[in-house]
């Protein structure tokens, strides 16, 4: 089994302002112990920015964008040189694997990544990834390494994606103010109901919540990878959970997994939004079929040929994810149109389709 692991700035502190050695030393021992058993692991972790604080004094935080870039520059060699001394302990090998959006992005660094990280689990190596906070704009966000763990899965084609947090799980209400409340422990499929429930953002120290974890699972499950979202302060959590037991909130994996390329359109963050009349929509829904410029009402956002772009039905429901042929533009001046009208229209023509279906996700 391969299983990606993401740890928050939460769980590293147990509930702390600064790294917790011992909760580390927990962490590897059962990563080691998964490893030995004969799974392969992946770990995606938070931390830099805290690493970084700790680093300097702790000083007064203004949690500006450059703040937060410094502090992950600091704090990001301190963080992979804990890991790596405690999981010298147990004698696995490391390596640093810092990933931005555009490395899911762009096809050619995706699959750079995938050899780097096939590569270091075929030498028993464990990759430590973490988002590249010191360079990265737009990636310093809430719930940035929940997001991103769900990439890394469907990157590294895992079994299952465990997101060890200072929760139980997901609840019915929020425990802390509803003492009726209670944990759910399987979700077969992330619905509006299972959204209302997620609540706002997570403490001070991290960057998530719980509405960061179940966009990540509904990622994850959509490209066929079940996902755990279970307690990290409890004893032998990531052992427990890779033996088969229920432990915090289970989120079952629907669909036939995806083939690779299908996999990357899925894990590539959309650049745009086409809306689909109601016969387009249930054309790519139901059957799968390909997206003709006829079926399109309107085109939102800026996008080139061969991005992914979101394809919605006309109550803004997301049918489908795609590579379209065309650039936003372009898109918008063939919308509503014909395909035999496409060179007339824009002077040459990529073929008929706006999204073909080799090229397409339904959802």
């Amino acid at each position: 089994m391969r299983v990606v692991l993401k740890l928050g700035t939460s769980v590293l502190t147990a509930g702390t302002d600064r790294l917790h050695r011992p909760r580390l030393v927990d962490l590897l021992r059962g990563m080691a112990a998964v490893r030995s058993a004969g799974h392969e692991v992946v770990l995606v972790t938070s931390g830099a920015v805290l690493a970084g604080w700790e680093a300097l004094g702790f000083p007064p935080r203004d949690r500006t964008l450059a703040e937060k870039q410094l502090l992950a520059a600091v704090g990001q060699g301190r963080l992979m040189h804990l890991y790596a001394t405690v999981a010298d302990l147990y004698g696995v090998p490391v390596a640093q694997v810092l990933l931005t959006a555009d490395d899911f992005r762009d096809r050619t660094r995706y699959l750079n990544a995938r050899t780097t990280l096939d590569g270091c689990l075929a030498r028993g190596v464990l990759p430590v990834i973490n988002e590249n906070d010191a360079v990265a704009v737009e990636q310093i966000k809430v719930g940035d390494n929940d997001t991103l763990s769900a990439f890394v899965a469907n990157l590294t084609e895992a079994d299952l994606l465990v997101i060890l947090t200072d929760a139980p799980g997901l609840y019915t209400a929020d425990p802390r103010s509803d003492p009726g409340a209670t944990l759910i422990p399987v979700v077969e499929r992330v619905t509006p109901g299972i959204w209302a429930l997620a609540g706002g953002a997570g403490s001070h120290r991290g960057t998530g919540g719980m509405h960061t974890k179940i966009q990540a699972a509904e990622i994850a499950t959509r490209a066929g990878t079940p996902v755990v979202i279970a307690p990290g302060d409890a004893e032998n959590a990531l052992v427990r959970i890779v033996g088969g037991e229920a432990l915090g909130t289970r989120f079952l994996a629907h669909g036939s997994r995806l083939e690779a390329r299908k996999r990357w359109i899925l894990a590539e963050i959309a650049t745009g939004r086409v809306v689909l009349d109601e016969g387009a929509a249930r054309a790519v829904r139901e059957r799968g079929g390909s997206l003709l410029p006829a079926g399109i009402t309107a085109v939102h956002g800026s996008f080139g040929r061969g991005h992914t772009v979101r394809l919605l039905a006309p109550d803004g429901q997301e049918v489908a994810r795609g590579l379209t042929r065309y650039r936003a533009a372009d898109l918008a001046r063939i919308a509503g149109r014909h395909s035999r009208d496409i060179e007339g229209v824009l002077g040459f023509t990529y073929g008929p389709e706006a999204v073909h279906r080799d090229d397409l996700v339904r959802l």
